[in-house]
């Protein structure tokens, strides 16, 4: 993550091998910015619409900091 993450900037996800084919990086924008602690927050992101019909789901959390990344 290399510059702070605001609500409305557009963002690359990074799904792990957790996710199987799924696996892989997908772009959304954050809709909200969850704090968890000082150093961590939950970023909601609303999914574009091909990772949408690839993931079957409209919106995801992300929790770890190296799996986001903003896009300029």
């Amino acid at each position: 993550m290399s510059s702070q993450i605001k609500i409305g900037d557009h963002v690359r996800i990074q799904l792990d091998a957790k996710f199987g084919e799924q696996a892989g990086w997908y772009e959304g924008k954050v809709i909200k910015i969850d704090p968890y602690s000082q150093h961590r927050s939950f970023y909601w992101v609303e999914l574009n619409e091909e990772a949408q019909s690839i993931l079957k789901i409209k919106q995801i959390s992300i929790f770890n900091p190296k799996n986001i990344e903003k896009i300029d």
